[in-house]
């Protein structure tokens, strides 16, 4: 007598939702252009390849800010201390331990993530006014103790002699820009890859649910707190590579890394490209940067009355029918918002 033959079943496939997370992640055809134009822009714009260096820097910088304020939901306003925290880290390595870049930029990014999930306990309770003060009163304290030990920092006059050595030992920073420009976009590109495999992976999604309701995050179990001091800690040191990258490329550090105005433009790039998707803060950096070089350079004194009117009609035009000519990229770059 025969055993009957077990029927055959189909394994289950993944579940929807990683499914989808998957697809998102998956980078596309115009993303691979966009990021080959931009690592191509140096050779391409020799005459611009420092302009090339500080959007990037202040790229990385914006996606450091859309990291907890467009995915999780904390206003910052004094994200600055993160970015002047670096900035100063890497100056003091290289002037007083190593110039080696990359080893720099490692110390501060691993310095300022320390330092971010300190902070990051001043931010677990509280309103968004509330974290709007402490996060200003953080940037404001590390603002003085720089000024203050001015024999460290140089005070008000700046950490002046940074040298750096020759990136990966073989390029020299030259007076164009060019090794600086890709040495920041390679960083920048570096920590972009990684930030989006994050934002759209299960970590990720729990960042996405703290936003939208932190009282139903915590009903059916994610850990809000665990991920507040995560998410915050890892803006920190994506915030303190961007410093880093300035302190190096330019060889100089002063309190403006650290001041309010520092923290106010971060702000503005992610309202001219929109916060939470990651190309928000490169677009906006890219537009912030070219109307503030544009505009200074016909109105000195008055640029900023045209950057603040630009804001007024974004809030009262909107930002998809002022800016129609990015409609497409926003639309084609859908994936990356929740």
């Amino acid at each position: 007598m025969s055993l009957p033959r077990p029927s055959s079943t189909t394994a289950p496939g993944p579940p929807v939702w990683q499914t989808a997370l998957l697809r998102r992640a998956r980078p596309r055809a115009w993303e691979f252009a966009a990021w080959a134009l931009a690592l191509a822009s140096p050779a391409l714009l020799p005459s611009h390849a420092l302009m090339v260096n500080e959007i990037a820097i202040v790229a990385l910088f914006a996606l450091s800010l859309d990291l907890v304020l467009g995915y999780t939901g904390i206003v910052s306003l004094g994200h600055a201390a993160f970015f002047g925290f670096g900035a100063y880290a890497a100056g003091l390595v290289a002037k007083l331990a190593w110039p080696d870049p990359v080893v720099g930029l490692l110390v501060a990014t691993v310095l300022c993530t320390a330092l971010g999930a300190l902070c990051s306990f001043t931010v677990l309770r509280g309103s968004d006014l509330t974290r709007l003060m402490v996060t200003l009163g953080t940037a404001l304290i590390l603002l003085e103790l720089a000024n203050r030990l001015d024999w460290l920092t140089g005070g008000a006059d700046g950490l002046q002699g940074v040298l750096m050595g020759p990136l990966l030992g073989r390029f020299e920073f030259d007076l164009t820009g060019q090794v600086a420009a890709w040495y920041s976009l390679g960083v920048a590109l570096l920590f972009f890859v990684l930030l989006r495999r994050l934002v759209h992976s299960p970590w990720g999604a729990t960042l996405m649910a703290i936003r939208d309701n932190r009282l139903r995050a915590m009903a059916i179990g994610i850990p809000v707190r665990a991920r507040v001091v995560q998410v915050y800690a890892l803006s920190a040191g994506v915030a303190g590579a961007a410093g880093a990258l300035l302190a190096q490329t330019t060889g100089f550090v002063s309190l403006d890394v650290l001041a309010f105005e520092r923290s106010a433009d971060v702000l503005l790039m992610l309202v001219i490209g929109g916060v939470g998707w990651l190309y928000g803060g490169i677009v906006g950096a890219i537009v912030f940067k070219l109307l503030q070089d544009s505009l200074s350079s016909i109105t000195p004194q008055y640029w900023m009355f045209w950057i603040g009117l630009l804001l007024v009609l974004l809030v009262l035009v909107g930002r998809e029918r002022l800016l129609r000519p990015w409609t497409w990229f926003r639309r084609a770059g859908a994936q990356e918002r929740p």
